[in-house]
């Protein structure tokens, strides 16, 4: 199936959903997260959930790493570059919905791309052989572009795995893990 297929597709799965189905698969999908083998890290990129998108609710991912004493990343997207800055999650961080509901950081200690060591990677769909849709501007692909080799890479789905991306380019860069709320995926 193509990008576009799988975006209309599973924009619609989400929708059906209703809010506390979301919250209980983002619950199953944070206790599976726990059993990766990722947790010795320091530097984790989050998302903040846009809850009209019905995304993971990510909630229960920041209360895991806050648990584990980890260093929080969360970005601000610049919409005309379609480029990411990235800022340490504090107890002052003041958090704004950007105009299409992103939650992001109104300023910040900047960390840079190359510090992070586990991106989460939000997604609407992912096949078995570790290739995403995400919403189709190339954020995360220009970022994870910029991070370090070694950097991990994390999607997480309220679904499972869909049949075979047919239309991948050289610039779309490839999940090491996909969790879902009945299982991990390792690529």
């Amino acid at each position: 199936m193509r990008k576009t297929e799988l975006r209309k597709i599973y924009k619609e799965k989400r929708g059906e959903l209703i809010a506390s189905q979301v919250d209980e698969l983002s619950l199953q999908l944070a206790n599976k997260l726990l059993t990766l083998p990722i947790w010795e890290h320091t530097y984790y990129h989050l998302f903040l959930t846009i809850e009209e998108q019905k995304e993971v609710q990510t909630d229960y991912i920041l209360h895991i790493l806050h648990a584990k004493d980890k260093e929080i990343v969360i970005s601000k997207s610049d919409f005309t570059s379609y480029e990411m800055t990235n800022y340490l999650l504090t107890d002052t961080t003041k958090i704004k919905k950007n105009n299409y509901n992103i939650p992001e950081p109104v300023d910040g200690i900047e960390v840079p791309h190359n510090k992070i060591d586990v991106v989460f990677i939000p997604l609407l769909a992912f096949d078995t052989l570790g290739n995403r849709v995400g919403y189709g501007k190339g954020f995360y692909d220009r970022m994870l572009g910029k991070c370090s080799e070694n950097t991990l890479k994390v999607g997480i789905s309220l679904f499972e795995a869909a049949p075979i991306i047919e239309d991948v380019t050289t610039n779309d860069i490839k999940l090491d893990y996909c969790v879902t709320p009945q299982k991990v995926y390792s690529f």
